[in-house]
C-alpha cells in the first residue's frame, strides 16, 4: 500500500485515525496494539505471506533483547546475544536480498550451483536495521529492554516508516512508545508535513520520472543533452520521491504523537561531498556511523591508515545495502573515493561557495548514473554519451519536447530544493516588524493553508487519473 494511493489516503488512514482518536482515545495499550495490527495489515496488503517474515523478525529480536537483559542481571558479558543478533538479522537480509546475487556471481565464475529466484520483501533493509538497532541499543544501555513483545513489534513495524524509512533508532523513540503526548498542534503540523511530502512525490517526482525513464531506457539517451537532462531529472526525481516519502512518514508519526528525526536537510545546496552526506538520507548515514564507523574506531584511531579503512567499510556496506547489484557497490565506492579526495587530496578546498556547490551537484549526478543503471555496462555507455565519447548528437528534438512539456516542473523542483519558503517567511517576519504590519503573518499563514489544500486537490486529481506512482526506495 502506497502513501500516495487513494486506498491509503481515503480509506486506510481515515479509519486508523478515527479508531485511534475515537474509541481508543486515552487507552495507550489499546492504541499501541491497534497501531501494530494496522501496521501489519498495511505491510501485508500486497504480499500477506511476508507478514510472517516481519513477525518472525519481531519475535527474534524481542527474545534477543531479553537475553541481553538476562546477561545484565547475571553480571555476564552481552557478546553472545549481540553477535547472535547481528548474525541472525544479517542472515535474514542475506537470504532474501543477496543470496540470488551471490549464486549468480558464483555461477558466472564456473561454480556448478543451482540458481534461485527469491522474492524480496518490501522494505526488508529498513526494518532489519531497525530491529538490529533495538538489540544494540539495549546492549549499550542506551534504552531499556521492552518486556512487552507488542511494544517491540510497534517499534519495528510502525507503518509510517516501515518500508522506506527514515530508519528510526530504538533509543530515539523508546520513551515515546508509552509516553508520547498527542496534541492538536502536533497533529496539525503532521498533516501539513504529510501534504508537503505528498506534493513532492505526486506533483514533482512522478513528473520528473517521465524524463528520467526516457533517458535511462533500454536504448539509453539519444544525445549528449538528453543524457545530462536525464541525469538531472533522475536526481531530482530521487530526492522528491525519497524526501517526499520521509516528509510523509514524519508527518504521519506526528499525527500519532511520535517525533521522528529529519532524514533530509536540503542536500542539493551542499557545497562539498562531506556536507552532502550530512544532509542526504541522514538516518542511514547516522546508523552506519553509530553502529559501524564508531565501533571500528571512527577517525580517532592510532594509525592513519585505519581511517580510510573504516570509511571504506562503511561505504562498501552503504552501497551493498541499497541493492544486490554491482552498480550499487560501485556507487558506494565512488562516494568513498570522493570523500577521500576531499579529506586527503584537497578537492574543493580552494573553491568558492558556488564552485563547491557546482562540483558537489555534478558529482552526485555522475554517481547516480551508476546508481540508476541496470548494469555497469549500461552505465559505461551512458557516460560515453554524456561526454560525447561516441558518435552521438549534441542535441536532438526529444530534449526540446521534454523541456517544453516539463519546464514548470523543473522550475518548481529547483525552488523546492532550497529552503525558499523558509527564506521568504523570514523576510516577511522582518518586514512585518520593521513596518509594524502585524497582519502580514496571518495572511502568510492563510496562504500556506490554501496552498496545502490545493496540493491535496491536485494530488487527488493525479492519483484518480492513475498516473505513474511507485516509490523508488521500496526496492531497497
Amino acid at each position: 500500500m502506497l502513501f500516495s494511493s487513494p486506498i491509503f489516503l481515503f480509506v486506510f488512514l481515515p479509519i486508523v485515525l478515527a479508531v485511534y482518536y475515537g474509541p481508543l482515545r486515552g487507552m495507550r495499550r489499546g492504541q499501541n496494539l491497534f497501531l501494530l495490527l494496522a501496521s501489519l495489515c498495511f505491510y501485508g496488503w500486497a504480499e500477506p505471506v511476508f507478514v510472517l517474515v516481519m513477525v518472525g523478525s519481531i519475535l527474534l529480536n524481542y527474545l534477543l533483547g531479553l537475553w541481553v537483559e538476562y546477561c545484565f542481571q547475571k553480571g555476564q558479558k552481552t557478546t553472545a546475544p549481540v553477535v547472535t543478533a547481528v548474525v541472525a538479522n544479517l542472515a535474514l537480509l542475506f537470504v532474501f536480498k543477496y543470496l540470488s546475487f551471490t549464486l549468480a556471481n558464483l555461477h558466472s565464475l564456473g561454480a556448478n550451483l543451482p540458481l534461485r529466484s527469491i522474492a524480496l520483501p518490501i522494505g526488508i533493509s529498513f526494518f532489519t536495521f531497525q530491529a538490529l538497532s533495538y538489540v544494540l541499543d539495549v546492549a549499550r544501555k542506551d534504552a531499556p529492554c521492552q518486556k512487552n513483545p507488542l511494544d517491540v513489534g510497534l517499534y519495528i513495524a510502525f507503518f509510517p516508516q516501515l518500508i522506506a524509512g527514515p530508519i528510526v533508532k530504538y533509543r530515539t523513540v523508546a520513551e515515546q512508545i508509552e509516553g508520547r503526548q498527542e496534541s492538536w498542534a502536533f497533529f496539525s503540523q503532521g498533516c501539513y508535513r504529510f501534504l508537503i511530502g505528498l506534493g513532492k512525490k505526486v506533483l514533482l517526482s512522478n513528473q520528473l520520472a517521465v524524463i528520467a525513464d526516457a533517458a535511462f531506457g533500454a536504448d539509453g539517451p539519444s544525445s549528449m543533452a538528453m543524457a545530462w537532462l536525464g541525469g538531472l531529472s533522475y536526481i531530482l526525481q530521487l530526492y522528491f520521491d525519497f524526501g517526499g516519502y520521509s516528509d510523509m512518514a514524519i508527518g504521519l508519526g506526528k499525527m500519532f504523537g511520535f517525533q521522528f528525526a529529519e532524514n533530509f536537510r536540503y542536500p542539493y545546496i551542499a557545497t562539498s561531498i562531506t556536507d552532502f552526506w550530512r544532509r542526504w538520507h541522514i538516518s542511514l548515514t547516522t546508523w552506519f556511523r553509530d553502529y559501524v564507523y564508531f565501533p571500528l574506531g571512527g577517525s580517532r584511531v592510532d594509525k592513519a591508515w585505519k581511517v580510510p579503512r573504516n570509511l571504506f567499510v562503511v561505504w562498501f556496506l552503504t552501497g551493498l545495502w541499497h541493492g544486490a547489484n554491482w552498480t550499487f557497490i560501485v556507487w558506494g565506492l565512488m562516494n568513498f573515493a570522493l570523500l577521500m579526495w576531499e579529506k586527503y587530496g584537497g578537492l574543493g578546498k580552494h573553491c568558492s561557495r558556488f564552485g563547491g556547490w557546482a562540483y558537489t551537484f555534478t558529482a552526485f549526478i555522475l554517481t547516480c548514473v551508476v546508481f540508476r543503471s541496470d548494469s555497469l555496462a549500461f552505465a559505461g555507455r551512458y557516460f560515453a554519451v554524456m561526454f560525447k565519447l561516441t558518435e552521438t548528437n549534441f542535441y536532438d528534438p526529444q530534449v526540446g519536447y521534454y523541456l517544453s512539456q516539463n519546464w514548470w516542473v523543473l522550475l518548481l523542483a529547483a525552488l523546492a530544493c532550497a529552503p525558499t519558503a523558509t527564506w521568504l517567511r523570514g523576510r516577511l517576519v522582518r518586514l512585518a516588524k520593521r513596518n509594524d504590519l502585524p497582519a502580514l503573518m496571518p495572511v502568510w499563514n492563510c496562504l500556506c493553508a490554501a496552498a496545502t489544500a490545493c496540493i491535496l486537490l491536485l494530488c487527488a486529481a493525479y492519483l484518480v487519473k492513475g498516473a505513474y506512482n511507485p516509490f523508488i526506495y521500496f526496492n531497497f
